[in-house]
């Protein structure tokens, strides 16, 4: 495989080491940026993005420019500890692998024996390259039917789109902004968009689910015009052609609204609709009562905005639509999704250039592609069925992001029911401080299960308070590995190591679970496995060659429907049930599942529960991506507090002066559920009904030792937040749609 651009992967300057690689895993997003690496011996001096590289064509996030100093921070975990004290003391004594697998491996074959594999919970976090790595490990290794999300509530984080696609097109879909060609903007068959919706997210900020956001910044500049939907004026949704600033929550309704509009104007591609669709006259059925005036009502926008964007986005060729977190945060965040995509479906903008495009892994293997599935086929079907929820949410059986339900993990926990919890192996996931609605519930809950592992780089609140067990887990540059999602594949390769005795996430999965069950762990190194998996493609891949290539995109096709390339049996058409995009769902239907796109009103809102809108009058959204934050990573780091030193509650210059708030005051937030404090920051980019606040926040300078764990109850979101107020489908949760109240902290509060 040749070099790209003629440009070698790695090379001298003066006595430092240039190496071209790719950075993503912790600390910091999953987005997988072209970087350079400047190393001397094993110090990495200094970051800088890669401008040969296609895939960002070297633009930089301060996450990536601060690396350094994350890598070699002071606090940086550097051998296995194992508690010696009770949880939470801060007692610890620093112990060999060897010692620390032999730990696991021994509560493992106890809990086997005991109580059953499933018994076992593995926790995961945001997608990045263990993502595919760690279910062979819970699946082969420990032989549990259960891996979830870290108590996020509902899987609500890509998973309720995710199941919507899956139901609806049998594979994903991702907006076409050229990222699936290495000649991107000058590839003849890819066209710019004339419309581009951003639904739900800050892309430029937050970078989410393999989709960088300055492609979008990109085609502004050669003419695409912006819808953007969101509740705050982001810096996008300031240069759009239409902003529509909704109320949380009720982007459902929005969609739907935007559907009976092009319907009613019979803007709907009727060739497509007819050839490759099912369901349409059900989904003209399902919009007729949301009406311009109803959705107006519903959702804050005026109806002639509504419409305006309706038809701009329906009479644009092509347009195209990135969605994000929010649509996934609210509780029926599935019907919400469906209706999106439902829009680019009639409209015939599905998997065309400059459309919504299908996206299907290149390989198909999951070492690399991200999926949730490796391993699941050595696991018993009497014990698969055990999967925790699976019972009262049948699309958990799907393996959608993971195969247990968050929520009943949790009860499961509390109750013993249907079966006890007795470890919980976390990877990726900081639970208390970021996903774990209602964090104070989880963390009692943690503390019933009587043996906990968490891998990490830092002692975090979760590890503190909950752990048995701590592994000290390598960052990007400390390691080798390899990921797609979507377009390109790449390979991580590791240009130092800070500590001898830290371990990458990829190395504790093997060499853990060649103890256990040696004959689904075959391979003698990680590089053996990558080899493995790459070895499934006809183009001769290897870890070796890609990383002296950077990366590899795979050809990509358009309107693949068209060309037998989505369906298993090699026919046309999508990979669903009655083989077309399914604008009524199929699989919904079989499973007892509402099978049109449908609004319902958050669980809380001044209009489902008018009792608590008198006592908490404020609407409370959170989860906005920081610049120099990823979750609840990075608060360690002085470069970064330097930027965003303490959390922050955004709130209207009206709405403040209503409570009697200057700028920069703390203030707590709180409603029916709990409180935490916060700074406000006073901005007219927020509606006055509405408050935006910071998440993830926790504080590595105060105590360690419960109760205070780092100070990571005082400013916590997750306070307010709720578990087990999920949709019908078990995915999707109220995080970003509740209510609450605001005061100004009193002195000495603090």
């Amino acid at each position: 495989m040749a070099q790209k651009n003629g440009k070698p992967w790695q090379w001298k300057e003066g006595d430092l080491t240039v190496t071209r690689t790719t950075r993503w895993t912790g600390p910091g997003c999953h987005l997988g940026c072209g970087v350079l690496y400047y190393t001397k011996g094993n110090e990495l001096v200094k970051v800088e993005g890669d401008p040969d590289n296609p895939f960002n064509d070297g633009r930089l996030c301060p996450r990536c420019l601060y690396l350094p100093e994350a890598v070699h921070h002071p606090d940086r975990l550097k051998h296995p500890m194992k508690r010696v004290g009770k949880r939470g003391e801060n007692k610890w004594e620093a112990i060999t692998w060897d010692e620390a697998y032999s730990i696991i491996e021994k509560n493992v074959r106890q809990i086997q024996k005991d109580f059953g594999p499933e018994s076992i919970v593995g926790l995961l976090g945001t997608g990045r390259n263990i993502w595919e790595k760690m279910p062979k490990l819970i699946y082969s290794g420990f032989g549990s039917p259960n891996i979830c999300m870290g108590f996020l509530s509902g899987s609500a984080c890509y998973i309720p789109r995710s199941a919507l696609m899956v139901a609806m097109n049998g594979d994903f879909v991702v907006p076409d902004l050229s990222q699936l060609h290495e000649d991107r903007y000058d590839n003849p068959e890819w066209k710019r968009p004339e419309c581009i919706i951003i639904w739900g997210n800050d892309p430029v900020v937050s970078n989410s689910d393999g989709f960088y956001g300055h492609w979008i910044v990109d085609c502004m500049k050669m003419g695409s015009e912006l819808v953007v939907i969101d509740p705050r004026v982001t810096w996008l949704a300031s240069k759009a052609k239409y902003h529509l600033q909704l109320r949380p929550g009720t982007d459902g309704a929005l969609a739907l609204g935007m559907l009976k509009v092009i319907i009613d104007e019979g803007l709907y591609d009727q060739e497509f609709i007819d050839k490759w669709t099912f369901g349409f006259d059900k989904l003209k059925e399902a919009v007729k009562e949301y009406t311009l005036e109803r959705v107006s009502e519903i959702t804050w926008v005026p109806a002639e905005l509504i419409k305006a964007a309706a038809l701009f986005y329906a009479n644009s060729k092509p347009a195209a639509i990135q969605w994000g977190l929010a649509l996934d945060m609210a509780k029926e965040g599935v019907a919400s999704a469906h209706a999106v995509a439902c829009l680019w479906t009639i409209t015939g903008n599905l998997d065309v250039p400059g459309g919504n495009v299908v996206v299907k892994p290149a390989l198909g293997v999951p070492v690399i592609e991200p999926d949730s599935h490796w391993g699941i086929d050595d696991i018993p079907e009497e014990t698969r069925r055990k999967q925790m929820g699976a019972d009262k949410y049948p699309l958990v059986q799907l393996g959608i992001g993971g195969s247990a339900q968050p929520d009943q993990v949790l009860k499961a926990m509390e109750t013993g029911k249907p079966y006890p919890i007795k470890m919980l192996y976390l990877a990726t996931t900081n639970p208390i401080a970021n996903t774990a609605a209602d964090a104070t519930r989880v963390y009692k809950a943690m503390l019933k299960v009587p043996f906990i592992v968490v891998a990490d780089l830092f002692m975090t609140p979760t590890a503190m308070g909950c752990a048995d067990l701590v592994l000290p887990v390598a960052s990007s540059p400390e390691r080798d590995s390899l990921r797609a999602w979507w377009r390109p594949y790449r390979a991580m390769v590791k240009v130092m190591q800070s500590s001898e005795d830290i371990k990458t996430d990829e190395e504790i999965v093997l060499e853990l679970g060649k103890r256990l069950n040696p004959q689904e762990f075959p391979w003698d190194t990680v590089k053996d496995l990558f080899n493995w998996a790459l070895g499934k493609s006809d183009e001769g891949l290897t870890f070796e060659n890609l990383v002296e290539s950077v990366y590899w995109w795979p050809k990509f096709e358009y309107r693949k429907y068209e060309k037998c390339l989505l369906r298993e049996d090699g026919n046309p058409g999508f990979n669903t049930i009655s083989g077309r995009a399914e604008l009524y769902l199929n699989l919904f239907e079989n499973f007892g599942i509402q099978a049109t796109p449908f609004y319902d009103e958050p669980p809380e809102s001044p209009l489902s529960r008018p009792d608590l809108f008198k006592e908490y009058p404020l609407i409370l959204t959170t989860g906005a991506r920081s610049w120099v934050f990823f979750h609840s990573e990075n608060r360690q780091q002085a470069s970064a507090r330097q930027i965003h030193p303490d959390p922050i509650v955004q709130m209207h210059p009206d709405t403040a002066a209503k409570y009697g708030i200057e700028n920069g005051n703390w203030v707590w937030i709180e409603n029916h559920r709990g409180r935490c404090r916060q700074k406000a920051e006073l901005t007219p980019i927020i509606d006055p009904r509405i408050i935006q606040a910071d998440h993830g926040w926790w504080f590595p300078e105060k105590p360690a030792d419960a109760p205070s764990l780092y100070g990571v109850f005082e400013s916590n979101i997750n306070n307010l937040t709720a578990m087990d107020q999920v949709g019908e489908t078990g995915f999707g949760a109220p995080y970003k749609c509740l209510l609450c109240k605001i005061y100004k902290v009193k002195e000495g509060e603090i």
